[in-house]
């Protein structure tokens, strides 16, 4: 065989020496995890800086010109009232649903419907011959009897004369005076019934029983009613002065009856049922006598002139119970008091640096709250509470930064 074959047998792979150089992929690997380990070193420095940054940007004074622009209000010394708030039903005084009395036809209907009827003023008339037929043999009965009385009477007088002479025995005159009693009984009894007829004819006539406003007609004239039916002839609804009635939580109670046992005036005034126009005003009349246990509230009734009718019967209304009057308080807008948890505080300006105040907020009324922990006349924030912190320099909105907005602090 050729010597080149020998060779190529000798040095064939399995033949091979093994090569000394490191492999590459070791390097490799090496330099990867370096330029990782680069990438997390840059973003951790680029986390820090970003919150160094926010945390200056936070401590640091933002607005215009470094100071923050903002609205500014004034505390005030005045006073305000303690209100209850409810939601009551207008409850007229009398309300009158009239029915007959009699059987017969309906020969006149004198109302129309809405109209405002006085007292006594005709309403309905109901066919009343029967009824003065009744009236008439009543009558009758009764001057027959009288007259027999009469006659018993007479005789009375004649068997004392009688007797006073011995002509009669005691016995005739004592039978005589029990006839004239029983004479006076039938008297009496055919005066009643005289007198429960003359009824049933006044009652053919009907008449209003108070004054108020008719409602809707309901019978005409022809109809036939019956003293025994259900039909209502005519409701009559008083209007002026008109009720509500409302409820109070029996937690108040003890401030509205403080207020009622030294024979105060409780102003009650009346919303529509958005609360935001006053229909009418009135005074707290009294208080039920038990609390409603399923409810905890006791019911109250308060009345109202009404003159110009704006309050309806059965009508939702929002009612605000002036229970007392706090005078002298101090009295800043709502709007200026802020909260953090159950504490309340503002923010007083002084040198156009806010300091923040912690209060006690009492009652509200239109806009304005009672308040502790500041004095009348400091001036307050109302406005850009996002960017207020304890000791920030403000601006007042519409004054140059280095303008005095302060107020007298509270000690």
């Amino acid at each position: 065989m050729p010597d080149d074959y020998n060779e190529r047998a000798v040095t064939g792979p399995e033949h091979q020496l093994p090569d000394s150089s490191p492999p590459r992929h070791k390097g490799g690997k090496t330099i990867a995890w370096i330029v990782v380990l680069l990438i997390f070193v840059v973003a951790f420095w680029l986390i820090l800086r970003h919150h160094d940054d926010t945390t200056t940007a936070a401590k640091a004074p933002r607005g215009g010109g470094g100071a923050v622009t903002l609205t500014t209000t004034t505390a005030q010394k005045g006073d305000i009232g303690v209100y209850l708030d409810s939601i009551g039903t207008v409850t007229p005084v009398y309300t009158a649903s009239i029915t007959s009395q009699v059987n017969g036809i309906v020969t006149a209907v004198h109302y129309t419907e809405g109209q405002i009827v006085r007292k006594g003023d005709p309403l309905i008339d109901i066919d009343p011959r029967t009824y003065q037929a009744t009236l008439l043999q009543a009558q009758g009965t009764l001057d027959r009897d009288e007259n027999v009385l009469g006659q018993a009477k007479m005789d009375l007088e004649r068997y004392k004369e009688a007797w006073a002479r011995n002509a009669i025995p005691k016995q005739t005159l004592d039978d005589q005076g029990k006839i004239v009693l029983q004479d006076q009984g039938t008297v009496k009894l055919d005066q009643g019934v005289v007198q429960f007829d003359q009824i049933q004819v006044e009652y053919c006539h009907i008449v209003a029983p108070i004054t108020g406003k008719v409602g809707l007609r309901i019978v005409d004239p022809g109809n036939v009613v019956q003293s025994s039916g259900t039909l209502t002839l005519a409701v009559i609804t008083q209007l002026q002065p008109i009720t509500v009635i409302f409820t109070i939580p029996e937690d108040a109670l003890g401030p509205v009856q403080q207020r009622l046992q030294k024979n105060a005036v409780l102003t009650v005034d009346a919303f529509d049922r958005s609360g935001q126009k006053k229909i009418a005003s009135g005074k707290l009349l009294t208080l039920d006598n038990q609390i409603d246990t399923t409810t905890g509230t006791v019911k109250a009734r308060a009345a109202f002139d009404n003159k110009d009718s704006m309050l309806f019967p059965n009508e939702f209304v929002n009612i605000r119970l002036l229970v007392d009057t706090l005078h002298g308080a101090t009295l800043i807008p709502a709007s200026a008091i802020q909260h953090n948890g159950q504490a309340d505080f503002v923010y007083v300006l002084q040198d156009n640096v806010a300091h923040m105040r912690s209060i006690k907020a009492g009652v509200t009324d239109a806009g304005m709250t009672q308040v502790t922990g500041i004095n009348p006349g400091d001036v307050l924030a109302n406005s850009s509470f996002d960017k207020l912190q304890d000791n920030s320099k403000v601006v007042a909105a519409g004054k140059p930064a280095s303008g005095n907005s302060a107020g007298s602090a509270a000690p």
